[in-house]
């Protein structure tokens, strides 16, 4: 949700900054090219039913019937919203009968699921999503004005309110990597794709999984980078 770390890289875009973040730029790129591939190649096999259909399998099984399912528009903007209580798929997923739509629609009903049983973290996550959402507004703009007027307190109000972002991006990971193994074990357990099309999956879902720690990776690196500069402005 939150991908903070571009949208404060104009400010200090430099050599050493980098430097310092290399390591989660290229676990990023490595990420996104094992997702594309893994996603590319899951839509090739064929499953029983759509992502829709699978996920209505699955929230029913699991006694959501009051959960429901929609289409939205984009690509790979799947996702559940707790607030109504809805999964939301993109054309692909919900209406193509492959391993990848099948995959991604469990992952979704994973978090339906999650929140049904009061998953801890996802609670947690949640209650961070204001702080979150604030933080990734507003910490440049005290980053900034605090840089240019040399002025302390805004450095570290706007490091607080960074901090909040990557908070939100921790707790999010046992999130997703639940939400994860949970439709690794609902998709065979309902045999909805045949043992020999799981690796596909499981490819696809470990990639996307891993996407969310690159992200982490460059938010924690960032607020170190951030914590950095302020000291030595000190």
């Amino acid at each position: 949700m939150f991908h903070p770390l571009f949208a404060y890289m104009p400010m200090f875009f430099n050599f050493g900054y980098l430097l310092f973040i290399a390591p989660a730029i290229i676990l990023s790129m490595i990420a996104q090219f094992w997702l594309r591939h893994a996603y590319a190649k899951a839509m090739q096999q064929a499953a029983p039913l759509s992502g829709a259909a699978a996920a209505r399998h699955i929230l029913d099984s699991a006694g959501l019937q009051d959960v429901q399912i929609e289409q939205i528009g984009g690509q790979l903007s799947d996702h559940y919203d707790p607030s109504s209580r809805v999964l939301r798929l993109s054309p692909d997923v919900y209406s193509e009968r492959t391993a990848a739509a099948v995959g991604i629609a469990a992952h979704e009903a994973g978090h339906a699921i999650q929140h049904a049983h009061h998953y801890f973290p996802l609670i947690i996550r949640n209650v961070a999503v204001p702080a979150a959402s604030i933080g990734s507004r507003f910490s440049f703009i005290l980053l900034f004005i605090g840089l240019i007027f040399s002025f302390q307190p805004l450095l570290w109000a706007g490091i607080a309110l960074f901090s909040c972002v990557v908070f939100f991006q921790l707790i999010n990971l046992p999130v997703e990597f639940d939400a994860s193994s949970r439709a690794r074990g609902i998709l065979i357990e309902m045999n909805i794709v045949p043992d020999d099309e799981m690796p596909a999956v499981r490819s696809m879902l470990n990639a996307a999984a891993m996407t969310y720690v690159a992200a982490t990776l460059q938010s924690l690196l960032t607020l170190i980078y951030y914590i950095m500069m302020a000291q030595r402005r000190n």
